[in-house]
């Protein structure tokens, strides 16, 4: 059974916002082919990024805890990440829009989120050749930089304060992924690669890699949400 312990807790993270995807208040469902999409499109970038970053040797993989199963040099449960983890990421940002309306920044969002662009891009233009940490914070910072120049963002006030609820299950999945609580790590990183800087068993770069991959999946799904409401 350990072999399936990364598939499991890929469909575990799944499980409870497919089930509660259902709930009429947030009616999830009803925007599934938007975030799909979404997805897709974050994937078309992120795989090939994971695949080379494996290839490179910036992280890898325990086979201790995969089934063995690979696309590329990927394995199968890596894949099944990026799907996953956004679906139920993006059900919390949903949930918190649907329960917790006045839950947002406000007005200083675009503030706030520009200081934070620009921290994101000097740390990771000043942390090479640490190619993990280059690469995740200087894509969080420049998407959002971008995404702040030249879309409409008022939905970025939610996103970041939905982002620090999604971090709590994200420190359980990404701290078993990371060795807190099991034998060995599932998921190794090169040192040299990295600040080497952990939150428990988790490097920092994760938090700004995950939070970039939701900020291109977000990004996405509110432009399409937004099409279909002018066409209806």
């Amino acid at each position: 059974m350990q072999h399936y312990t990364y598939l499991f807790i890929d469909l575990f993270s799944l499980l409870g916002p497919l089930a509660l995807s259902f709930d009429k208040r947030v009616a999830f469902y009803k925007n599934w082919k938007a975030l799909f999409i979404s997805i897709f499109c974050m994937m078309l970038l992120f795989i090939p990024w994971d695949i080379w970053k494996t290839a490179v040797g910036a992280w890898g993989f325990n086979p201790s805890y995969i089934t063995g199963i690979y696309f590329q040099n990927l394995p199968l449960e890596e894949c099944l990440f990026f799907i996953c983890i956004p679906y139920a990421c993006i059900f919390i940002y949903e949930c918190m829009k649907s329960y917790f309306p006045k839950a947002e920044i406000g007005a200083s969002y675009f503030k706030f989120a520009g200081i934070l662009a620009a921290a994101l891009i000097i740390i990771g233009f000043a942390s090479y050749p640490q190619w993990y940490t280059t690469t995740a914070f200087s894509f969080a910072g420049l998407l959002l930089f971008y995404l702040l120049r030249n879309t409409n963002t008022q939905y970025l006030s939610k996103f970041f304060v939905s982002y620090l609820v999604i971090l709590i299950p994200f420190f359980i999945v990404n701290g078993i992924l990371t060795g807190s609580w099991i034998e060995e790590p599932i998921v190794w990183y090169s040192p040299k690669a990295i600040f080497n800087i952990r939150l428990g068993t988790i490097p920092i770069e994760d938090t700004i890699y995950n939070l970039g991959m939701l900020l291109m999946v977000v990004s996405i799904y509110e432009k399409l949400k937004s099409i279909r409401s002018k066409n209806n």
